[in-house]
């Protein structure tokens, strides 16, 4: 064909798609119980990226974030100095300077990406923070378990939370392990060898009524068996991770005979556990220095709840990743082992990432109210079991789908954001919007674009995942921050200037 013929067949293509574009009907047409869409020459000509919303750190996005001026009414401000502080010069000065560091601790806590507290309670952490700052001191491990879909695995997220805790707490080491890794993880590197068969509550795996563990999966061993345990060699893993002292092997012994020997491979430890009995107990070792390498060597008819690797006293961060699962796993282990299980892992802290697994499903309100309904009686179960620990839950990420030819949010997205919020305040559980750190509404494609996330529009790229996760650490350093100057400035006197501050 001639140049001029080539270039009327495409202006004739183009004219005709015009044409059915302008008269299509705007809800599509229906045939055999299907729809047909075309889109209009609106969604045609428009700006693919105009609806995207600013990404994080963005100027915009800062822009979103509460004036420091509206914090504060500045006629109360001078009355609460002069009630305070009186004649006082010295004292006023004072009392200035706790006003404007609560001012700080304010605009920090309403920016976007922040804890949605009980009732605004910025005490709720207290708990946890005062056990972790006496964990050297206690010569104990302080855990905090991560649960959470496949959006975490790799450890993924859990990594970042735990070089926070341990630069503030100490402690190292990679934590909470399965007998039997099936994902490689950034934190360890490990392998296992004998006749080991895996329970799961959710996924693969034979079902066991409610004999999991505190993994909600465990291994059973039959026999004789062999877990390794070596450094990360992983240049962006926190070097605090890669040394191991403490170990502990925590199972579920079925004729009181079973044993087990760790052997440290490089500096010649080797110490065997006998059983107490049949039941649930922990082996527990200490190893004369610190090493990179380890093995257990373990004989016996037992199930293996986990084997925790731990470096001196401080805080371990756990990595337990569900895959495909949405959460609803905890009402499936039996009540009293998951009790136990906890006990023996002096856990002060249990963090809930899920709600992206259902996504998919929810097509209405009612499943939205049927799923927080489910979460909450996950949440009560896991409160009861483990009452002395701290609850966090994040909700899920950003989420997109083909609609119209055209990738948006998922349409329930936002209000299951706002019922799972709403469920966990209610239960006196803390929250994180995760949905929220990113963007909102559509921000799954623009961190798409950026490289934050992957092709599927719904997991993080390692990059995407490590802002994440540097987020929650820094949002957690905000408020240990807070809670230190709150104990410095006294309670009474906090309560009475952060009281008076208006938003």
């Amino acid at each position: 064909m001639k140049a001029w013929q080539i270039a009327l067949f495409i202006i004739l293509i183009i004219t005709c798609l015009g044409i059915i574009s302008f008269f299509f009907p705007e809800d599509g047409v229906t045939l055999a119980k299907h729809t047909i869409n075309f889109p209009s020459i609106e969604k045609v000509l428009a700006d693919p990226d105009a609806d995207l919303p600013d990404l994080p750190g963005d100027s915009l996005s800062r822009d979103r974030r509460i004036p420091k001026a509206t914090l504060f009414n500045r006629k109360k401000r001078e009355a609460i100095i002069a009630e305070i502080a009186k004649e006082d010069s010295i004292k006023q000065k004072r009392i200035e300077e706790q006003l404007d560091t609560l001012e700080h601790f304010k605009t920090t806590l309403a920016s976007e990406g922040h804890f949605y507290l009980p009732d605004g309670d910025v005490t709720y952490f207290d708990k946890f923070f005062a056990k972790a700052a006496a964990a050297r001191s206690n010569d104990e491990v302080l855990r905090i378990l991560h649960y959470g879909d496949s959006q975490i695995e790799m450890d993924r997220i859990s990594g970042n939370l735990r070089s926070y805790f341990q630069s503030k707490f100490g402690g190292g080491g990679p934590g909470l392990l399965p007998a039997v890794q099936t994902v490689a993880s950034y934190a360890v590197s490990q392998s296992a060898s004998g006749p080991f068969t895996l329970y799961s509550s959710y996924g693969d795996g034979a079902r066991a009524r409610g004999n999991y563990g505190l993994m909600l999966k465990c291994y059973r061993l039959t026999g004789s068996g062999t877990f390794n345990a070596n450094a990360s060699s992983n240049k962006r893993t926190d070097s605090r991770v890669k040394r191991f002292s403490r170990v502990t092997l925590l199972y579920n012994d079925h004729d009181g005979k079973f044993r087990a020997t760790l052997s440290d491979r490089k500096h010649g430890y080797d110490s065997t556990c006998t059983s107490e009995g049949a039941g649930i107990h922990a082996f527990r070792w200490q190893t004369d220095s610190s090493t990179a390498s380890l093995r257990i060597n373990m004989q016996g008819t037992a199930d293996i709840y986990g084997i925790m690797i731990d470096n001196g006293p401080g805080v371990s961060v756990d990595n337990i990743p569900l895959r495909s699962s949405s959460g609803n796993q905890f009402t499936l282990v039996t009540d009293t082992i998951l009790r136990k299980c906890y006990q023996y892992s002096n856990v002060g802290m249990i963090i809930m990432q899920f709600g992206g697994n259902t996504m998919p499903s929810v097509y209405s309100t009612k499943s939205i109210n049927d799923y927080c309904a489910s979460m909450q009686k996950q949440i009560r179960r896991v409160k009861s079991v483990c009452p002395n620990a701290t609850i966090l839950f994040i909700g899920p990420s950003d989420m997109s789908h083909s609609y119209s030819g055209t990738l948006q949010t998922y349409t329930y997205l936002p209000a299951m954001v706002d019922s799972l919020r709403n469920m966990c305040l209610r239960n006196h559980v803390a929250y994180w919007d995760l949905y929220e750190v990113m963007g909102g509404r559509n921000s799954m494609v623009a961190w798409v674009k950026k490289g934050w996330a992957g092709p599927d529009y719904v997991h993080f790229t390692p990059a995407g995942a490590n802002y994440v996760g540097k987020t929650l650490a820094e949002n957690f350093a905000t408020l240990y921050e807070l809670y230190l100057t709150r104990r410095k400035m006294g309670e009474q006197q906090f309560d009475n200037l952060w009281e008076a501050a208006e938003n």
